[in-house]
């Protein structure tokens, strides 16, 4: 287990988690069941994606210039998701 820690690779499980996650939202959409718009489940999910990528960095010892620029594009989705609701409301 620490092993999975350590290397990062927890992240890469929660990552694939995330992606599978998206695909049954994509196929309960396809099939009928439209509760969420995959497009804006999407947009949901890349800030959180974007500080996984950000933690995955600091546990493997990559330099921090990539580990802020992984939590600046964290924060940049984050606002565009802000954006697009206030725009849709």
């Amino acid at each position: 287990m620490t092993e999975l820690f350590a290397s990062g690779h927890i992240v890469d499980l929660i990552l694939v988690l995330m992606a599978v996650q998206w695909l049954v939202v994509l196929g309960l959409y396809k099939s009928g069941m439209r509760v969420i718009v995959p497009g804006d489940y999407l947009v949901n999910l890349l800030p959180g994606a974007c500080l996984l990528l950000a933690l995955r960095a600091a546990l493997t010892g990559t330099p921090w210039p990539w580990i802020a620029a992984l939590l600046l594009a964290s924060l940049l989705a984050h606002w565009q998701e802000i954006w697009r609701r206030s725009v849709a409301s």
